[in-house]
């Protein structure tokens, strides 16, 4: 049983976060965000058991410990992406779709909510979502950008057409508006902390297999 000073601390803080949300709705998505595309990186190197890159021994104390930590340059590429690239692409995209359907709770309205996200906000935030992955993978140039995207679009458009309306429906049914953003975070961590996960682990297996020929 959780103690009360425990459920009173936690939700004072979401109710601080709430607040930040409420007066500086896109500082606080870019910032979470960027956190959380952070950890996703760390974390799914530890889950996929990434191999350490040792630093040079003479290297100060901190390098040792970020490397221990399996924090490292992709990382802070990719809590920058979250930070200026992701987050507010999904401000914009996510707050005109709830604005045209504010004040509109029938079947028809929910149904068209889920409908516009698939054929809108879906396809966009996938493709920048993958050609952010090209640069910060080394992409120099607009073909290889494009290949990219063109390449896993498929996969990850399919993914997010399952998750996205499974996660609007549920939002729509279980859970308050103004919790919509930290929910939808929640979603977005998961899934991104589980395929960050599997892309390594492959990543790995492709590289085991190339050295064994």
């Amino acid at each position: 049983m959780v103690p009360p000073s425990s459920k009173t601390s936690r939700n004072s803080l979401l109710l601080l976060y709430l607040a930040q949300l409420s007066q500086h709705p896109l500082r606080t998505k870019a910032l979470t965000t960027g956190t959380l595309c952070f950890l996703q990186e760390v974390l799914g190197s530890h889950l996929a058991n990434v191999p350490v890159r040792q630093p040079a021994k003479d290297a100060p104390f901190y390098s040792h410990a970020l490397a221990r930590a399996k924090v490292d340059a992709r990382a802070v590429k990719m809590a920058v992406y979250g930070l200026l690239v992701s987050a507010p692409l999904s401000h914009v995209l996510v707050g005109r779709l709830q604005k045209a359907f504010a004040g509109r709770t029938g079947r028809a309205a929910k149904i068209g909510q889920v409908v516009a996200s698939n054929l809108i906000v879906s396809p966009i935030q996938a493709a920048s979502y993958l050609a952010s992955l090209a640069v910060i993978g080394g992409a120099r140039s607009w073909n290889d950008v494009k290949k990219t995207v063109k390449g896993g679009f498929v996969p990850v458009i399919r993914v997010m057409w399952v998750s996205s309306p499974l996660s609007i429906v549920f939002a729509q049914n279980f859970i308050s508006p103004e919790l919509w953003v930290p929910f939808f975070n929640l979603v977005s961590f998961v899934l991104g902390t589980y395929f960050n996960t599997r892309l390594k682990r492959l990543r790995r297996t492709i590289e085991g297999d190339s050295k064994g020929q």
